[in-house]
């Protein structure tokens, strides 16, 4: 898969869980379970994407945590001791946004 294209999904998911969280709290997210897992969904996709860029392309564009995404993907996927609703969350709320926006800029430059 081309960088492009993973950077154009990787914006997508990330638009996608940002939309879908908008206005609510934590215990609004973690009472819907539908919402959770279409969130946590979401993220792993993103961790498979981060990992299929090309080593050259994730050095030259160290402002998004590549392996940081790829990371959180296998504590999703693997289910080490459980997913931490609150640190997916954090991740949402504090994270993402400046994720996306730099995933925007990188969208707009390739």
């Amino acid at each position: 898969m081309r960088n492009e294209v993973v950077v154009q999904k990787l914006n997508a998911y990330a638009e996608k869980i940002i939309r879908y969280c908008e206005g609510m709290d934590y215990e609004q997210f973690s009472a819907d379970t539908k919402l959770v897992e279409a969130c946590v969904f979401n993220l792993s996709q993103m961790g498979e994407l981060a990992n299929r860029v090309d080593d050259a392309f994730a050095q030259a564009h160290p402002g998004i945590p590549w392996r940081y995404i790829y990371g959180l993907r296998n504590r999703i996927v693997h289910d080490y001791e459980g997913v931490n609703l609150r640190l997916i969350w954090e991740i949402i709320h504090e994270d993402l946004p400046t994720l996306q926006a730099n995933l925007k800029k990188l969208e707009d430059l390739t």
